[in-house]
């Protein structure tokens, strides 16, 4: 997924980026309201982890204003805030989850998982592809009772294709999705993936649909 993450102590930004990167997100970090605004304006995320005590404001203007602008992107509050009143404003301005740090890290990217879910309109943990098993939840994939080992970034472009199922999604759209603003990528990264993915998943896994982009049908 691609998380925008707006959080203004460094050392939890910094580890939570850490974390989630490696479990194949792309991660943006954004200290403060501005630098948020700023990557919501130019770029499209699917899940926000929102503080609410930001040096330049509450996170709840940032959910207010996305939410009048029509923004359904699903959004997790996490902030040391845990009165029962400030949990009931975050939810009644469209947040969708709230979690009370400190907060476990594993915790937090099975929020997410379940939350993309939700947003794509498939909130299953399971489901097959031909002969494959998807395990959404434990990102696994199985062929039988054989694990089909991926790479975090070959998981998160086979996730992507398999949310989007039947549509066809452009390799600018992937690369949103693989890839933070200051992630370097090379020219033909969508294009090294869908080859690895179709050499361990099969010739007809992902289709090409030339000029356009890639789809799981």
């Amino acid at each position: 997924m691609r998380i925008l993450l707006v959080e203004d102590e460094p050392d939890i930004a910094d580890a939570l980026t850490r974390f989630l990167r490696a479990e194949g997100h792309a991660v943006d970090h954004a200290p403060d309201l501005d630098t948020a605004r700023a990557a919501l304006d130019v770029a499209a995320f699917d899940t926000i982890l929102l503080d609410l005590t930001l040096p330049d404001g509450s996170g709840l203007s940032l959910l207010r204003d996305q939410r009048r602008a029509g923004n359904r992107v699903p959004v997790i509050i996490a902030t040391a805030r845990d009165q029962i009143s400030e949990r009931i404003a975050g939810l009644d301005a469209g947040a969708d989850d709230y979690v009370v740090k400190p907060y476990d890290l594993a915790e937090i990217e099975a929020r997410l998982r379940a939350h993309g879910r939700r947003a794509t309109g498939d909130p299953a943990t399971e489901s097959s592809l031909g002969a494959l098993r998807v395990d959404r939840a434990g990102a696994r994939l199985f062929r039988d009772d054989t694990e089909i080992r991926l790479t975090s970034r070959e998981w998160a472009l086979f996730d992507a294709l398999l949310s989007a199922r039947g549509r066809v999604l452009s390799k600018q759209v992937l690369e949103d999705r693989l890839y933070a603003f200051d992630d370097a990528i090379e020219g033909n990264a969508v294009e090294v993936f869908v080859s690895r993915l179709r050499a361990k998943l099969g010739a007809d896994a992902i289709q090409t649909r030339r000029g356009l982009g890639y789809l799981i049908p």
